[in-house]
């Protein structure tokens, strides 16, 4: 069976428990050829139909998940499905419509999600889905519906069991990853999602845990005062979007201004007793660009703090409207961004994106990490270390292997 996953952690880690499903089943996968969709952006929707279209005009059968067959958490049906996509009607017969989760009970393959299909080194593990933000930029609350939390029991009996068969690197993700994590309240402040972070530390003996992409409204000083442990990695990913006050408040972002500077410099000054470790620290960033209204002196703004905070790992997108089917609120905004000055906005933040990412390589030559070997490539090993430098090696090693005090050189 062949399978491609667009963007989402949360499709890397439903995709994982479907194939584990498949290879626990009786169904014939040899001809079929399974999509996990995304709706971050038109781009990402063409992508994905046109991996379609390919497939399919070569008489395989195609099985489509992940976000574009959700409506409000459950299954789309098929007429509406198809009245989104009438260019698929044609290949009716060959496509499968499924929901997001294999089956209904959520830990059926628990036991097998690691030993029988596991597409990644990294064992993504979601903590929660679904969101009940509503920013006008996105479409997640129309197809994943409102928030929701897995329970603590689920998530650590699924660390101990990726552990037991060899895992040695966890990602904790989410549609909204921190959002108010079994909290009964709708306000940020309410999230315990710190207490989440704690009881992993307390309660698992995983070695390397990663968090991806955090909401900045949920972070807060008990935040900072338990990622000292060594054993979450030194990278930490923010949903920034914009650092002017303005556009965040046209996007519908639950923060502001200075919120975000406090949060980045908290970070900037995590100190796990090491002189050089405020250095080595990584931040990723999420941006957009050209959102409707965005002046000259708004793009400025977030040039300059990401500058200003050294942000080494940027996700920059140009503000997609959403014009193919369906459609977010800001599509309706008026002074919509021309085209090319929102390509030239990307272009210029991606190119101080790289100048910082340089200077970030520069700084760790020569330095000690941690790494784990995750996969064999032409020959060579491929991992990244705790920070998020690439490294390719010759050598005689095996896949979950952690190499300790690795010195990185900087190609």
């Amino acid at each position: 069976m062949q399978y491609k996953i667009f963007w989402c952690k949360v499709n890397k880690y439903y995709l994982n428990q479907r194939l584990s499903f498949f290879a626990d089943s009786w169904v014939d996968t040899s001809n079929l050829f399974l999509i996990s969709t995304c709706e971050v952006t038109d781009r990402a929707k063409s992508k994905w139909l046109s991996e379609a279209k390919r497939a399919l005009k070569s008489w395989m059968k195609i099985a489509i998940t992940g976000c574009w067959t959700l409506k409000e958490w459950e299954k789309i049906s098929e007429s509406d499905f198809y009245s989104l996509y009438p260019e698929l009607e044609w290949w009716r017969d060959q496509i499968e419509i499924l929901g997001e989760k294999p089956i209904v009970e959520p830990d059926f393959v628990s036991t097998n999600i690691f030993t029988k299909q596991q597409i990644t080194t990294k064992h993504f593990l979601m903590i929660q889905n679904g969101c009940d933000n509503y920013c006008s930029f996105c479409l997640t609350v129309l197809k994943r519906w409102k928030h929701w939390s897995r329970p603590l029991n689920q998530i650590v009996d699924e660390i101990k069991r990726v552990e037991d068969n060899g895992c040695n690197e966890i990602v904790l993700t989410g549609v909204n990853l921190a959002a108010r994590w079994c909290s009964d309240t709708k306000k940020p402040s309410e999230s315990r999602f710190n207490e989440l972070l704690y009881s992993i530390l307390i309660q698992t003996n995983i070695p390397r845990i990663r968090i991806s992409s955090l909401g900045p409204e949920y972070i807060n000083q008990d935040f900072f005062d338990i990622i000292w442990d060594k054993r979450i990695m030194p990278h930490f990913h923010y949903s920034i979007q914009s650092f002017s006050e303005e556009v965040l408040q046209r996007m519908g972002r639950n923060y502001d201004y200075q919120q975000l500077v406090w949060v980045l410099q908290k970070t900037r000054e995590i100190d796990r007793g090491l002189d050089t470790w405020n250095n080595l620290i990584s931040i990723g960033a999420d941006l957009i660009v050209g959102f409707p209204w965005e002046t000259e002196v708004e793009f400025e703004e977030t040039l300059r703090w990401v500058e200003g905070f050294n942000i080494t790992k940027l996700h920059v997108f140009p503000f997609s409207e959403h014009q193919k089917w369906q459609k977010i609120p800001a599509f309706y905004f008026s002074d919509q961004v021309p085209f090319s000055i929102k390509k030239e906005r990307e272009k210029k933040l991606i190119g101080l994106g790289d100048q910082i990412r340089t200077k970030f390589l520069l700084a760790n030559k020569g330095t000690a990490h941690d790494v784990m070997i995750e996969e064999r490539k032409n020959g060579k090993w491929h991992w990244w270390t705790d920070n998020y430098l690439s490294v390719e090696l010759e050598g005689d090693f095996t896949r979950w292997q952690i190499l300790k005090d690795f010195i990185w050189i900087n190609k």
